[in-house]
This record gives C-alpha cells, structure tokens and sequence, in this order.
C-alpha cells in the first residue's frame, strides 16, 4: 500500500477538472447541438438518457431538464413523452430580407409602413423613457438639417432617415437602431413614390408638414411623455400611410 511517505512511488492525484467559465445548461446545449451539426446525432436518433446525460456532464438531473428544454424550444429536439427526446430535421432557413424589389409598388410601401406603425410607434415611447440630453441634440440636429433642405428645395431624405434614426437609437434597445440600418433610406416612403403628387402646394408644403409631425415626436421625447411620443409617431407614419393612398388613386 502507497502512502504520502513513500519516497519509491510519488503520489499521483486525479486531474483537476476545468473550471466551467460558462453556465452548465449553455455547456450542455452547446455540445448536444455541435453533436447534431457534426453529424455524431442524426435527425430521429435519440439522445441519451437523463441519467446519461448526468453522467457525461456530471451535473444534476435539474440541468439536464432544463438544457433539453432549450434545445426543444430551438426546435433541434422534441420529446416522445415515455418514449425518450429524439433529434428533429433542421428547420428551414426563414430569414427576414427586404430588397429594393419589394418596393415595386404603392401596396408594398404601404405594407412597410404598416410594420414601421407598430415598431416606431413604440420606439419613440421608449425612447421618452430613456433618452439622454445627446439624444435630444442629434434629434434636434436632424430637424434642423431638414429643415434646410426645405428651404434649399431638397427632398430632405437624409435627414428624415437620421430623425427616424436617432429615435431608434435613443431607445437603448440596439435591435431598433439595428433594423433601421439596415432598412436604411428606402424607408422613406418619397424615395420609391411620388407622395408629394397629393399636395396641392407641392413637394415645399409636404415637407412642411412631415416637418411639423417630426416636431411633435421630438417634443414629446423631450417632455419624457411616453403615450404622447407614442401617438405622434403612430400619426406621422399614418399620415404617410394616407398619403401614399391618396397618391396610389
């Protein structure tokens, strides 16, 4: 028998094992998916069991449920009550895109700004919630920006994208600044439809008013009036809404 005072024979320890720098159940959802894509798991086999599952891992039958609960909801998996968890087909590739070609005519302008209605309308309430004095400068920068365009006889499409820009980004939320860049310009309803064909004064006068509603966002978000900057914003993009109607008879 070896014991620590035997100078013959050193002592040998287990292997530490790695500390875990991430959580157990990422860990676990991590391998079993890279299990899937590598090929060592196919499409209707089936994982291994809880008890497996706690051993391969050594963790408790706690994060071994709750890992496969998130492989279910990725849908990577689906479980066979009594029967076991099995791999699931890859699901199909389903990637929002919006190209140039999607704006072919005043239908699929409108349908954009049906989706600008629900998500600006409640950027620019939050943005009231959360922004900061040098939100408040780069709105007001883009206002005056369009404001000169006006008055330079420019159809103002940059600085109405950075308006609707700095709204987004004074939500705090970077998923709304993020959707904007890459919507960019062509969310601007003028860019792909003669909107100021509805105005009897023509393109100076529709500006003004577009103008105006800008102003009623911005003040709203200035005030910290969340409903209120929510209610300018819906009526602004309805207004387009109306306008692009209006042009489409």
């Amino acid at each position: 028998m070896k014991t620590l005072g035997d100078e013959t024979t050193p002592l040998v320890m287990p292997p530490t094992r790695p500390r875990r720098q991430r959580g157990l159940v990422p860990e676990i959802v991590d391998t079993l998916a890279a299990d899937v894509r590598e090929g060592r798991l196919q499409t209707g086999d089936k994982l291994p069991t809880e008890s497996e599952l706690m051993a391969r891992f050594e963790v408790s039958r706690t994060v071994v449920r709750e890992a496969i609960s998130r492989l279910q909801a990725s849908g990577l998996v689906e479980t066979r009550h009594g029967i076991g968890t099995f791999v699931m087909a890859p699901p199909e590739q389903n990637n929002f895109r919006v190209a140039p070609e999607d704006f072919a005519t005043v239908a699929d302008v409108i349908s954009l700004l049906e989706l600008r209605i629900s998500l600006e309308s409640e950027a620019a309430s939050l943005a009231a919630q959360r922004r900061d004095d040098s939100h408040l400068q780069n709105m007001a920068a883009a206002l005056a920006a369009f404001e000169a365009s006006i008055a330079e006889s420019s159809d103002a499409v940059p600085s109405d994208f950075q308006f609707h820009m700095e709204v987004a980004r004074a939500t705090g939320n970077r998923h709304f600044a993020d959707l904007m860049t890459y919507l960019g310009t062509m969310i601007i309803p003028r860019t792909r439809i003669n909107t100021a064909s509805s105005e009897p004064e023509g393109l100076p006068a529709y500006l003004r008013r577009v103008h105006g509603e800008h102003q009623n966002i911005y003040n709203a978000i200035r005030l910290r009036d969340a409903e209120a900057a929510r209610k300018a914003m819906r009526t602004h993009l309805s207004n387009s809404r109306e306008r692009l109607r209006r042009a489409q008879v």
